[in-house]
């Protein structure tokens, strides 16, 4: 695993090394806070070893490869790039965690786990642009990627993926391919990976050899006849306004392509709907422009019946929007200003 080691991490990947190699049979692993406080678990490092080895050979990656570790360690995918390594032969390239992970690099890594928020900053910086497109094997995880950041995908030389996973499955348990004529909009699970719908439409894992029992996850989904599988939103992204359901991500995606500044949909309490839709957003755009965007794009319930400027959007170390700390904003800025207009 010997590689260039970034001094800034040197003791938090020896400090990971040691507890790898120590006795116990798990190490702690924290998940992303998503929706509330990041929460410490064990992970069991036989499970770890084995998603580790799924990923390699789904990637055909070979010893001597060259991994970027460019994620917090404490989190489960920068562990698993580290696991990754040591499974696989694979010499480490570290850089300090930060939304330019490939700036000042001095080698082009074969293999790379990213988030959307790095890719998207990559992209824009010519000489980064140039280094990530000759990545020949690149992971993109920890959130979504839409529309736009995959058109500027489509003409990478080499497969771009996107991954679903999460720390209970220690990593991804799917890919779907995002660039090239094989790009699709379903993700395949590994081989040893079952998956099916619960009775609220949430997506079912059964993976033996990652996670002792099935998990029901809050991932509401679709499936085709071949066993794969789309992603449509968290059962508890849905906003239930005046007893119509409206899905959070599904009103981003309608927004995204037209609205040109930062922002996120969450909700506020509201005494007769029960809850209104409501848009953060940072820029100095007037909410009348944004009020006749929403009217144009979006269908009567999804549209935010509350708009509030913001300095900074809530977000995890991994790039997520931080919903429930979203939603807490947006409250507070409802009591503030209860018409939001």
């Amino acid at each position: 695993m010997d590689g260039q080691v970034n001094p800034d991490i040197r003791q938090e990947l020896e400090a990971f090394l040691q507890a790898w190699n120590d006795d116990s049979p798990t190490v702690e692993v924290h998940t992303s806070g998503s929706t509330g406080t990041p929460q410490a678990m064990q992970a069991e490092k036989q499970r770890m070893a084995h998603s580790a080895r799924l990923t390699c050979d789904f990637l055909g990656l070979r010893p001597g490869d060259t991994a970027l570790l460019c994620m917090p360690l404490r989190y489960i995918a920068g562990k698993m790039v580290v696991v990754r390594s040591l499974v696989r032969g694979l010499r480490l390239l570290t850089v300090q965690p930060s939304g330019h992970p490939l700036a000042g690099l001095e080698e082009t890594p074969t293999f790379a786990a990213m988030i959307p928020m790095q890719v998207y900053n990559s992209l824009s910086v010519p000489e980064e642009c140039q280094r990530l497109r000759a990545i020949r094997h690149l992971i993109i995880g920890g959130g979504a990627v839409d529309a736009e950041l995959q058109a500027r995908l489509q003409d990478f030389p080499h497969a771009v993926w996107s991954t679903y996973g999460m720390t209970e499955t220690l990593s991804h348990i799917a890919l779907r391919r995002l660039n090239g004529p094989q790009a699709d909009t379903w993700y395949t699970p590994f081989p040893t990976v079952e998956v099916r719908l619960s009775d609220r439409g949430t997506l079912v894992i059964d993976a033996p050899q990652l996670h002792p029992s099935v998990l029901v996850t809050n991932d509401l989904a679709e499936m085709d006849a071949q066993g794969r599988f789309r992603i449509l939103g968290r059962a508890d992204n849905t906003i239930n306004t005046g007893g119509v359901k409206v899905q959070i991500e599904a009103v981003e995606a309608t927004l995204r392509p037209h609205l040109d500044c930062p922002f996120a949909v969450t909700a506020v309490p509201d005494a007769r709907l029960g809850e209104a839709v409501t848009l953060l957003y940072i820029g100095t755009r007037s909410v009348a422009s944004l009020i006749d965007l929403c009217r144009q794009v979006l269908p009567p319930y999804h549209r935010p019946r509350h708009f509030y400027a913001v300095t900074d959007l809530p977000h995890t170390e991994t790039g997520k929007p931080a919903r429930a700390a979203l939603r807490d904003l947006a409250a507070t800025l409802h009591t503030q200003d209860p018409s939001g207009k």
